[in-house]
């Protein structure tokens, strides 16, 4: 695990400094307010959701709504207005709003990292589990509403996303219309391809596997049109049940998708980073999640609580929403990457502390297997 994690941290590192290189040796101004710039941006947050709501499992949606409902509302709704609220008292600037929800979310590695059985209940598990599975899809739904409010209260008259979060009623009603579109579409198709024997009992097996490829095909182009207008809550919904069996594919695409969106954030690094904003929203999204998690976390033992209250960390979703809004908000990038950095170094540490503290850690002498539970110079007690 730890070498897997280094291992991805440096592919990590190493596509941020190819794109620091590539711009520093060429001509990137600009490049955020290329068409193709935005579309790239968009592909790469439609794939990121995508992996995201395959992870969220309906029969556990069922079986904890209440902790659904909790890491939905408090996990990231709350935990984004904390953030917001932090940034825009600080800054006096209403652009900072969409900052706040821009690194709400809780980045996958943090899950892996925390689910280790010695380190976590399985109940602690699983409600981290859900809360990271839901927060990527409702933070990337609320950037988009949060970013129409902040254009309006900083002046702006539409950006690169005007299409999705015009404030006119008639558009909003024909953007839901859209989405919900997209996604009673995605639906029929899905039950016309379980009908023809895509379902796992289905006696056919070269059917079956034909039917999954057309499947995956539809997929793609699905993702491509939620890119292209920007479609993410329709997306979002059909990633629910249009599950076509990918193997490590998602695993794979996400990665490549955090690997080309670095190269980006790495391109536009170039025109500089804004430290003080940066630290601030990293300490407030690190201080937001240390408030949210004590209603989430109630009835835990303290081991887990400390865990999941200092289990904020950023990877995917942060980078690509930088990327997104950076056309709309510019300088948003290097806030954000500045943050990230402020975020994952806390959150590293917070662990190892929290690693040597927990019954059976490395700090732990008392729950040591070799360890003699005897004082020195103390007599055992008698057995009889």
């Amino acid at each position: 695990m730890a070498v897997t994690v280094v291992a991805r941290s440096a592919a990590v590192a190493a596509a941020a400094l190819a794109g620091l290189v590539v711009a520093w040796a060429g001509d990137v101004d600009g490049l955020e307010r290329a068409p193709a710039y935005l579309l790239l941006a968009s592909v790469l947050l439609a794939v990121g959701l995508v992996g995201s709501t395959r992870d969220i499992s309906l029969a556990e949606v069922r079986a904890h709504l209440g902790t659904v409902l909790l890491a939905v509302t408090v996990g990231v709704v709350a935990k984004a207005a904390l953030i917001a609220a932090v940034m825009v008292l600080a800054f006096r600037d209403p652009a900072f709003l969409v900052l706040g929800v821009a690194v709400a979310q809780i980045d996958p590695l943090a899950v892996a990292a925390m689910s280790r059985p010695d380190r976590t209940s399985a109940r602690a598990r699983s409600i981290l589990s859900i809360w990271a599975s839901f927060d990527d899809p409702i933070t990337v739904l609320l950037t988009v509403y949060v970013s129409a409010f902040a254009l309006d209260l900083s002046g702006g008259d539409g950006g690169a996303l005007a299409g999705a979060i015009s404030d006119r009623p008639l558009d909003l009603l024909l953007d839901l219309l859209a989405n919900v579109g997209l996604a009673v579409g995605a639906w029929l198709v899905w039950r016309l391809l379980r009908a023809a024997g895509l379902r796992e009992d289905a006696h056919r097996p070269r059917l079956r596997t034909a039917l999954n490829w057309l499947a995956v095909a539809l997929l793609i182009a699905m993702v491509l049109v939620a890119a292209w207008q920007f479609l993410m809550l329709g997306l979002a919904i059909a990633g629910l049940f249009f599950r076509p069996r990918l193997g490590p594919v998602v695993g794979r695409s996400t990665q490549a998708a955090y690997l080309v969106a670095t190269f980006l954030l790495g391109l536009l690094l170039v025109n500089g980073v804004d430290i003080l904003p940066g630290v601030v929203l990293g300490l407030a999204a690190v201080a937001a999640q240390l408030v949210v998690s004590v209603p989430i976390t109630r009835g835990l033992p303290a081991t887990d609580r400390r865990y999941l209250a200092w289990g904020q960390q950023n990877g995917i979703t942060a980078v690509i929403l930088a990327l997104v809004l950076e056309r709309d908000f510019p300088g948003t990038v290097g806030i954000v990457a500045t943050a990230i950095v402020v975020i994952n170094v806390i959150h590293a540490l917070a662990t190892a502390v929290l690693d040597r503290r927990r019954p059976g850690g490395p700090g732990d002498t008392a729950h040591r297997p070799d360890a003699d539970p005897t004082p020195l110079g103390a007599q055992p007690a008698s057995s009889s």
